[in-house]
């Protein structure tokens, strides 16, 4: 595909990885005719390939041409040059140089980066008036996040380049700031760098890890499906040179990344990560939630045990879904609290316009409370939701092995207690499942489903069958502390508690950035506050009981402000929430 004669501005791209080629359909689609040049000619030919495919695909009106090629001497014609290949210091400063011996003095030149300094790779150009950046914390989209970056020596002209080539391209300005953003991508590189571990450890597949991880905490995109969009080998290149700056392991490229990279295979790119993607860049066979299961017990009667917020969501959830369901308490005074809490809730609910008050009042009348354990016997499903603790939950399951009929499916809702321990308390292992809600139930799409190996498969597809007719996605994995959200979740959470160790960090600032920048529902610290400080070092403190590594030690700060009363959201005193007046 050339350039046609127009007086259309050229813009160039030097680097079609997953950046590049982002920003080349973004800027095609604004009317740019575009010199898009890549030293690979496997890439260049995959990029036209899936331009023209695009362009079929959306039929439209006739755009300025596309030239695709190797030499950097088509962009003397350019009006403007962007250079983004991977974030890898000696790489940037030789193309920029290419470019600044090609492109007349004048020529705006923008670098794209997450984490460098554009300020040093401006200043090794020799013409750093004509430099700027483009931060982009993911390939671009329209409407998507952008910082545009100037230095105190980038040209005003400069700086109106880039604001006109952002609003053309559709994109999003922010204002995130340089060591927000590189904390920011420091934290979700170690993040995604683990979530390829648990991947190559063969823990849970590809697709259920970014399923839980999308549902679990709202994330825009699974960690793998992250990847795949950044493109492997951008994402290898700056682990290495995180690494290679701080030392820290949690930034040493995994293995499997590194094989993945080494063969070949660089995402979406290319059509060949953790995923495969067709011409088109969407993925091919894309698994579905879970197995199709036919060998399924019945499930008419549902049992809950419990009565705090856990226990209640849970059993607003499944009287909602049309199950007969009991709420068995310590007392039958907090039977009655649980349900009144659930009619309040329901009542909020329908406020909210979630529900009906039709079934508000059907949901009311399908759940019972009570303090008989004896009345979960007639029950063919029943969930223990009580405290996170051992020794409790032990001798629950030792009361249900003893009050359920056989074939009961009896299920644990722990997410870091072993589900195999409570199996065995109960004396019918083949019978105990691990259904891990979160909370708030009735909201939260997502459970995830912990097997051990002495469970019956008939029962664990039971378990599976009766969390889809409750509208939850489900998720498998095996028996472990933490399952797939917690094991992933936390050391990105103790990481950016390490970073309180340092003077020059604000909190706002990087809970911004991670908003901002990732697109993710909220910052580290909001979501620690969130979850509650207490209830965070809890969880850490059985990963690391569990797995005794350094990512999982819980951080000193969060234990000082554990001990200091500083808890969160619950009591109004946590890392971002003011202490209630006085």
């Amino acid at each position: 595909m050339t350039a046609r004669q127009t007086t259309t501005p050229v813009t160039g791209i030097v680097g079609l990885g997953s950046t590049g080629e982002a920003l080349l359909h973004l800027l095609h689609r604004a009317g740019h005719a575009v010199v898009a040049v890549d030293s690979d000619l496997d890439v260049l030919a995959r990029a036209a390939g899936r331009l023209k495919a695009a362009l079929a695909a959306e039929d439209g009106p006739a755009r300025p041409g596309v030239t695709f090629t190797a030499d950097h001497t088509a962009l003397r014609t350019a009006g403007l040059v962007i250079e983004a290949v991977p974030d890898d210091p000696a790489v940037k400063s030789d193309v920029l140089g290419r470019i600044a011996a090609v492109c007349p003095p004048g020529t705006p030149v923008v670098t794209t980066t997450a984490a460098l300094s554009v300020a040093r790779l401006a200043l090794a150009t020799g013409r750093p008036g004509d430099v700027a950046g483009l931060r982009l914390f993911t390939p671009p989209v329209a409407g998507g996040p952008v910082e545009p970056v100037r230095t105190a020596l980038t040209s005003p002209d400069t700086a109106a380049a880039v604001d006109a080539l952002v609003a053309s391209a559709g994109l999003t300005p922010v204002a995130v700031g340089a060591r927000p953003a590189a904390d920011a991508t420091a934290l979700i590189l170690g993040f995604l760098n683990r979530a390829v571990i648990l991947f190559d450890e063969g823990y849970a597949t590809q697709h259920d890890i970014d399923t839980a991880m999308r549902l679990g905490c709202g994330l825009p995109a699974g960690p793998l499906e992250t990847l795949d969009r950044i493109g492997l080998r951008t994402a290898h290149t700056a682990l290495t040179e995180l690494w290679r700056r701080t030392g820290d392991s949690a930034f040493e490229p995994a293995p499997l990344l590194s094989r993945m990279v080494a063969a070949g295979r660089l995402g979406r790119t290319n059509g060949d990560g953790f995923y495969a993607y067709d011409e088109t860049g969407a993925v091919i066979g894309c698994a579905a939630d879970g197995p199709g299961d036919t060998d399924v017990a019945p499930v008419r009667r549902v049992g809950v045990l419990g009565s705090g917020a856990m226990a209640r969501g849970i059993a607003e959830v499944t009287a909602g879904a049309g199950y007969p369901t009991v709420l068995v308490a310590r007392t039958a005074e907090k039977a009655g609290q649980a349900l009144e809490a659930v009619g309040e809730s329901l009542t909020r609910a329908v406020r909210r316009g979630r529900v009906t008050s039709q079934a508000r009042a059907s949901t009311r009348e399908l759940l019972t409370g009570t303090d008989d354990m004896a009345a979960l016997a007639g029950c063919d499903l029943v969930i223990e939701a009580v405290a996170e603790d051992t020794g409790v939950k032990h001798a629950m399951f030792a009361a249900l092995g003893e009050v359920c009929a056989p074939g009961t499916v009896l299920a644990t809702t722990t997410s870091s207690l072993s589900v195999a321990a409570c199996a065995e308390a109960s004396g019918r292992p083949a019978d105990v499942v691990g259904i891990h809600f979160f909370n708030p139930a009735p909201v939260m799409r997502l459970v995830e489903l912990a097997h051990t190996g002495t469970v019956d498969q008939k029962v664990l597809a039971t378990a599976r069958a009766f969390c889809r007719t409750l509208g939850k996605t489900t998720v498998a994995c095996p028996d472990r502390t933490g399952f797939i959200v917690n094991s992933l979740l936390f050391p990105y959470l103790g990481a950016a508690l390490a970073l309180l160790e340092r003077h020059d960090v604000d909190i706002e600032e990087t809970d911004h950035a991670i908003r901002s920048g990732f697109g993710y529902p909220m910052g580290p610290f909001a979501l620690l506050d969130t979850i509650g400080l207490d209830v965070s070092l809890a969880i850490q403190n059985r990963l690391y009981a569990c797995f005794e590594t350094p990512e999982y030690e819980p951080a000193a700060a969060l234990e000082e402000l554990v001990a200091a009363g500083l808890l969160g959201r619950k009591n109004g005193r946590g890392l971002r929430t003011p202490a209630p007046p006085r």
